[in-house]
Order: C-alpha cells, then sequence, then structure tokens
C-alpha cells in the first residue's frame, strides 16, 4: 500500500469520529472558521463588502446561506430572498451576480416548485440587467440541476451553470452543455463523492480541470475559471493566450477570504477576477454541514478547539 493509500486509510477511520464530535465545536470557534469566507448574516454586511470588493477592481458573487430545505414555504421565502438582493444590487449600483442552489430552493421537495422558483428569481434577475448561476450540489443532484438549468435557459439567457472537475462525468455532461454556448463555473468540487464516480487524486482532478476548460474555451464559452490553485491559474494562463483570448470571454473566480495574494497577481495582469461572498443568518449550520462534507478542514477546527482548552 502507498503512502498515499495509508494516509486516505487512516482519514476512513478517524472521518467518522470528526463528524460525530463537529456538534460539540463551539458557536464562536466555528464562527472563528467561517468568517474568513462569510460576509455576515446581514444584507448591510454583504453591502459592505462587495462595495469594498468593487472598489478594488474585483467582481462579485453573492448566495444566501442555506440549502436542503424540508418545506415549501421555506424554498419561496428564499426565492424572494432572492430577489430581495437582486433588487438590493440593482438599487446601489453594485457589480455582483447572485448564485442559488436548487436545495435552498426546494429541489428535494418538488422539482417543479423548485423550477417555479428559480424562474422567479431569473425573472428579477432580468429586470435588473444581472445574472444567476445556478450552483452544483452532491452528486444526487447532478442530473436534476442539469435539466433544470437547460430548462431555465430555454427561457433565459442570464443563466448560468457550474461543473465539478472532480466528477468522472463532467466531460460528457460539458459535451452536452457547449452546444448551447452554456455559461460554466468550472471549480474542482468540494464534495466527498465514492471513487467510481469521482477522482480523488490531486493531480488527476488538476488535469481533468485543464481537458473540461480546454474543451469549454475551444467551444467558445464564457467561463468562470473557478480555482485558487496556482497550477491550474498558470495553466489557464497558457490556455488563454493559445486561444487569443480577451479579457472579456473568461473571468477568475475565488472564494472571499482566500489567496489574497493570488487573487491581486490575477488581477494585475488585467483578468477579471470574481470574488464569491456568501452570506445570512444561517452561517452556523451551513459551516457545520461544509464541515462534515469535507473532514480535512474539520480536523482544523478541532484542533483549534483542543488548543484551547489545553491553554
Amino acid at each position: 500500500m502507498t503512502g498515499y493509500e495509508n494516509g486516505e486509510a487512516l482519514m476512513d477511520l478517524f472521518n467518522p469520529a470528526i463528524k460525530a464530535m463537529l456538534p460539540l465545536v463551539p458557536k464562536p470557534l466555528v464562527w472563528q472558521f467561517a468568517r474568513s469566507y462569510i460576509a455576515g448574516e446581514k444584507m448591510s454586511d454583504l453591502v459592505n463588502i462587495v462595495k469594498d470588493l468593487n472598489g478594488a477592481g474585483f467582481l462579485a458573487a453573492t448566495s444566501i446561506l442555506g440549502e436542503f430545505v424540508h418545506k415549501g414555504i421555506q424554498a419561496e421565502a428564499a426565492s424572494e430572498e432572492y430577489q430581495d438582493v437582486l433588487t438590493t444590487i440593482n438599487n446601489l449600483g453594485l457589480d455582483s451576480y447572485v448564485h442559488i442552489k436548487l436545495t435552498h430552493l426546494g429541489l428535494k421537495l418538488d422539482k417543479e416548485l423548485c423550477f417555479a422558483n428559480v424562474k422567479a428569481v431569473l425573472k428579477t434577475a432580468d429586470e435588473c440587467n444581472n445574472f444567476v448561476r445556478i450552483d452544483m450540489e452532491d452528486s444526487t443532484c447532478i442530473d436534476d440541476t442539469i435539466a433544470i438549468y437547460k430548462r431555465a435557459r430555454s427561457e433565459f439567457e442570464n443563466v448560468g451553470m457550474v461543473i465539478q472537475a472532480c466528477m468522472r462525468r463532467s466531460l460528457n455532461d460539458i459535451q452536452a452543455l457547449k452546444g448551447i454556448q452554456a455559461n460554466i463555473r468550472l471549480c474542482k468540487g468540494i464534495y466527498i463523492e465514492p471513487r467510481e464516480i469521482a477522482f480523488h487524486d490531486r493531480q488527476n482532478i488538476r488535469n481533468n480541470y485543464e481537458a473540461l476548460l480546454r474543451e469549454l474555451l475551444s467551444a467558445g464559452c464564457y467561463v468562470g475559471i473557478a480555482t485558487h490553485d496556482p497550477w491550474l491559474v498558470e495553466a489557464t494562463f497558457q490556455l488563454i493566450e493559445q486561444f487569443r483570448l480577451s479579457p472579456s470571454q473568461c473571468e477568475f473566480q475565488m472564494l472571499y477570504g482566500v489567496e489574497s495574494d493570488l487573487r491581486q497577481s490575477i488581477r494585475d495582469k488585467g483578468h477579471r477576477l470574481r470574488i464569491a461572498v456568501p452570506f445570512g443568518p444561517n452561517w452556523y449550520p451551513y459551516s457545520i454541514r461544509r464541515l462534515r462534507k469535507n473532514p480535512t478542514i474539520a480536523k482544523h477546527v478541532l484542533k483549534a478547539l483542543f488548543k484551547k482548552y489545553r491553554s
């Protein structure tokens, strides 16, 4: 067994224990982790950060924290909140679009309800001359997300979606989407998926990302190149040069609070760069769910907890 496989086997042993301990982590400690990439709980928190980002020459994207609602009324409320965000962005002249999770809008409850909620958000975005990105969630959502995106795209131009480079199916998905000139955000993917459907090795994911990006750019699709990986950033620079793309034909995307030096260096080279800034009162359950899905990050939070109680 290789060193990598040994490490992975150890993680498999410890991950259930890590996940079980997360509810015991005090909320203030989770916030110490979360506040580096979340604007805050209120719209005013979001507005202040987006204003600063725009002033520094960055584009923005925002989402309201939440997913996997249990009631239709919650999904409808989320749709209305997104419409309020779009109206606020428009009224204040901010340079930001929104991205939505379909499970937040009722995907797992009723697909028709979900589509109606998506359509309401898109209608408001269209009236505000803005754009909506449909996020990609775990593997159980992929087929439904693509289906809803295609439905939405048949009625609206101002909508895009996300493809994850870790998924083995992604090249086939792109082949089906590039024919309609889909606007794609390409990311590595954060969900822990089985090996039979997802790449686990870091370099395999990188290689697949580069191959997917090449496919999209060569097809003339607008791509949000979402990465914090310097290796992929450099590979992207080479592709942009190879295809002789102007700054208006693609953009880089990064998370708020992550790799500020790298994002500034990309911006300084004249490339468009969009910062994702989520916000909302559901930051705590959202963060716990994210930590459960990524035990590697959770280990750092738990280490901080143990250090606090030892000191």
